[in-house]
């Protein structure tokens, strides 16, 4: 095992709990007469600047005030840390010993510690000639880092006025459900007793800022960045370290198209199979959850955790899935006139004429289809082709195509609202994909 010489993690004690007295834990509904002595949903006097403090300095007072509980043993034998079992691993790189640009790897690697990540390397077990190179970013780094790319961060709940017409509808709703619970409880719904309620999803978010870090409804500094975003900022940070001096020579995608590097990825949150239940013990962690209730055929008909997708897998994969969740909903109304014309060829068989004329052509010899090697057919030999033609192009095909283009239509127009709502939960309104720069398209 080799090992850095940056140190141990500076910040191992993370579970530093921040109260915020006028943030409350649940959601909070409001009428009109509750709502003249609650703080104005418009409100954006969070984001003023306050006492200017350092991010060091905050952190460090916030460590100072209590006694930090150590990690818990099983983060030093899950694979997910360094051997100190306190730093989580952000991102690995592979590499082989043998390879001839060790010295591109060696300047690579001390510009990566010179930005401020800290590294352990650890051989291969099957193959020696095979190293990994676990970085972990610190939390100055994720700060400052989180900073520069604008990463928005949650800042404060979200409060919802409710609409007295909303509210006389949810009093119905429960008197209606004393005459119907014998049917079923919505069984495509997931079960929010497994689901945790993302607590990001009702926040209020705004970039992150160190000068106004107390701002933040930070919880825990370790998992404020979740893991997403820290592998993302780890990677920002690989894209624009220099290898050699150059204008070009810089990034780790030329790193690996010129194999010194063999591969470079982020790593899952652990296994995602476990011997209890996850009803009775719960989810071991994200992944594990998203196999129980997202990724296994058990749940084919309920809904998708689209919450909990967006924050394992970010927010591009996230709008993936959304919209393919959204088409194969819409896909059912379809699917039903579609079953419809199917079975109005199968009722209409015996009296389509065409079909009844090829089967009656006992008598009638149609020419091979080659020269040489093809014998001689009779018309009545594509009764069975004829029968299964009129299955899927009878009377009703025109009407259902005619359905499908107004489908079609109505899809697209529906998308774009489930989008703009999706994009406001997420807040992604000023969403923009980052553009791969010019240095590192060059092979």
């Amino acid at each position: 095992m080799e090992a850095s010489s940056s140190g141990k993690c500076a910040l191992s004690n993370g579970n530093t709990e921040i109260h915020y007295p006028g943030v409350k834990d649940i959601n909070i509904f409001f009428d009109d007469l509750e709502a003249a002595n609650s703080p104005s949903k418009d409100d954006d006097s969070l984001l003023h600047a306050g006492n200017l403090t350092s991010m060091s300095d905050e952190v460090s007072r916030l460590d100072a005030e209590g006694e930090i509980p150590s990690m818990p043993e099983k983060n030093r034998t899950n694979g997910l840390f360094f051997n100190d079992g306190k730093c989580r691993i952000d991102y690995i790189l592979v590499y082989r010993k043998s390879s001839p640009h060790s010295e591109k790897r060696e300047i690579f690697e001390r510009n990566i510690r010179a930005e401020g990540l800290q590294m352990e390397k650890e051989s291969s077990i099957t193959n020696s000639d095979i190293m990994f190179v676990k970085l972990h970013a610190p939390w100055e780094v994720l700060g400052r880092y989180a900073e520069l790319m604008n990463v928005r961060m949650p800042f404060r709940r979200k409060i919802y006025y409710l609409h007295r017409r909303y509210k006389f509808m949810s009093r119905m709703e429960k008197q209606l459900s004393r005459f119907r619970g014998w049917l079923p409880k919505k069984p495509m719904r997931l079960d929010k007793e497994t689901i945790p309620d993302l607590e990001e999803n009702d926040c209020y978010t705004a970039p992150f800022s160190q000068q106004r870090i107390h701002h933040f409804i930070i919880n825990n500094k370790d998992t404020f960045f979740n893991n997403a975003t820290r592998s993302r900022i780890v990677h920002h940070i690989l894209q624009r370290v220099k290898y050699e001096e150059g204008k070009n020579k810089i990034g780790l995608n030329r790193l690996l198209s010129n194999c010194t590097y063999e591969a470079a990825f982020p790593l899952h949150e652990g296994g995602y199979r476990s011997k209890n239940s996850i009803k009775t013990h719960g989810a071991e962690n994200h992944r594990h959850l998203l196999f129980e209730c997202w990724a296994s055929w058990g749940v084919w008909y309920k809904y998708q955790p689209l919450d909990l997708i967006r924050r394992y897998f970010g927010e591009k994969i996230g709008l993936y899935f959304a919209w393919l969740g959204w088409y194969t909903g819409m896909l059912f109304p379809a699917a039903i006139i579609g079953l419809f014309v199917f079975l109005y060829g199968m009722f209409t068989l015996d009296s389509c004429q065409v079909s009844k004329e090829i089967c009656q052509a006992t008598n009638v010899t149609m020419c091979p289809l080659c020269d040489k090697y093809c014998p001689y057919m009779r018309l009545s030999d594509s009764c069975v082709y004829a029968k299964v033609t009129h299955l899927f192009d009878n009377g009703a095909t025109v009407f259902f195509a005619v359905f499908m283009a107004v489908w079609a239509t109505v899809f697209l127009e529906f998308w774009k609202r489930r989008r703009a709502v999706i994009a406001y939960d997420w807040d992604l309104i000023d969403w923009e994909e980052e553009e791969v720069r010019a240095t590192q398209m060059i092979c």
